[in-house]
């Protein structure tokens, strides 16, 4: 939006041109998302607890969890209003991957926000049916595959890049479609996951985000893209500045969610930020390295499905309790043990994620 503007004050004093770089507006798109959730995030408690909009907490998780019930929740808002905003002001609105990433990031967070309110009208922690929350989930990442499949104006953002090599390109033709379903919808469940401890899920969303963001703005740069070895998608590095949202937005968002919390997510940012991340990996071609940085939000959702898998067929379960993190917690760790060692984990994983730029 404020690029107009810029271009406009660009004719009567050449300085203004220096907003025209990618670098300097992803920095901006930080410090503005950071600024706005500050700003907004008291205010956002103070109401979300002036009409009891609190946690429901399940009666069959641990019993440390008891004491968390009735703090404010759907926090989440709060970074989908600063990503939005940020994202608005420094963007180029002209291009095309910015609104597709924008508008699937607002739409699953209408779906959590949804879920949210049901588990507040209800007092219960069940929400929207599982049913009904996939079928949404699939319909918005359905419908994005297809549009992301008709309009691409190249061969290789319909292409699967394989990390580690600089050759390895799978065509996909059709199966685009099933695979960035499977990776938004994965995504965007395997955050809402994650979001169980405070600061759980937010720190490894903004590592993975800024991880994408730099995954972004080298392959939408072509003398990068060459120098590093990977595909050069055109348009693509305007998402840097989404991705420096994401991790402004995050960090201020943290400060009210680090343990112990002043306010909860809630499906309304878990559910937008995974999906969020889906559509950067898409659009980046580097599906495959958000499962690696993702390693803590794919663990969590592989313990879910092998708990139920194993008591389904055998009877018995093998963790103490799933999602992975109060298994965990239930073996004796405190809550902050937990939390601060999924986010080196993170640490690690982005690290190796980010090296598949050079170790080709």
């Amino acid at each position: 939006m404020l690029l107009i503007l810029i271009d406009y004050l660009s004719q009567y004093h050449t300085g203004f041109n220096v907003f025209q770089y990618l670098t300097l507006r992803a920095i901006l798109g930080v410090l503005s998302a950071l600024i706005i959730a500050f700003i907004i995030g008291p205010w956002m408690i103070r109401r979300l607890t002036r009409y009891k909009i609190g946690q429901q907490v399940r009666t069959d998780g641990p019993n440390s969890h008891l004491s968390k019930a009735g703090t404010p929740t759907m926090g989440g808002a709060l970074i989908l209003v600063a990503v939005a905003i940020s994202t608005l002001l420094w963007s180029d609105l002209s291009n095309r991957f910015v609104w597709v990433v924008l508008i699937v990031t607002l739409l699953f967070g209408l779906i959590g926000g949804w879920d949210d309110y049901l588990k507040l009208r209800y007092g219960n922690s069940r929400g929207l049916s599982a049913r009904h929350k996939f079928f949404w989930q699939s319909l918005i990442a359905l419908i994005t595959a297809v549009v992301l499949y008709h309009t691409a104006q190249t061969p290789i953002e319909t292409t699967l890049i394989v990390p580690f090599f600089k050759d390895v390109l799978i065509p996909l033709g059709l199966w685009f479609i099933p695979l960035t379903w499977l990776v938004i919808v994965g995504s965007s469940n395997a955050v809402n996951l994650t979001d169980g401890l405070d600061g759980l899920a937010i720190m490894p969303s903004v590592l993975v985000a800024g991880a994408l963001g730099v995954f972004a703005y080298a392959t939408g740069h072509a003398i990068f893209a060459n120098y590093l070895g990977i595909p050069h998608v055109p348009g693509v590095g305007e998402l840097v500045v989404f991705a420096g949202a994401i991790v402004g937005a995050g960090l201020s968002f943290l400060w009210f969610n680090a343990y112990p919390a002043q306010v909860f997510m809630g499906d309304v940012g878990a559910l937008a930020l995974g999906a969020a991340l889906g559509v950067l990996a898409v659009l980046t071609r580097q599906e495959i390295v958000l499962i690696i940085m993702g390693g803590v939000f794919v663990a969590e959702t592989l313990s879910v499905i092998l708990q139920v898998l194993t008591y389904k067929l055998t009877g018995r379960r093998i963790f103490r309790m799933a999602p992975l993190h109060h298994h965990f917690e239930l073996k004796g760790w405190p809550e902050p043990r937990v939390i601060v060692r999924f986010w080196i984990i993170t640490v690690i994983l982005v690290l190796i994620g980010l090296a598949t730029l050079k170790i080709r």
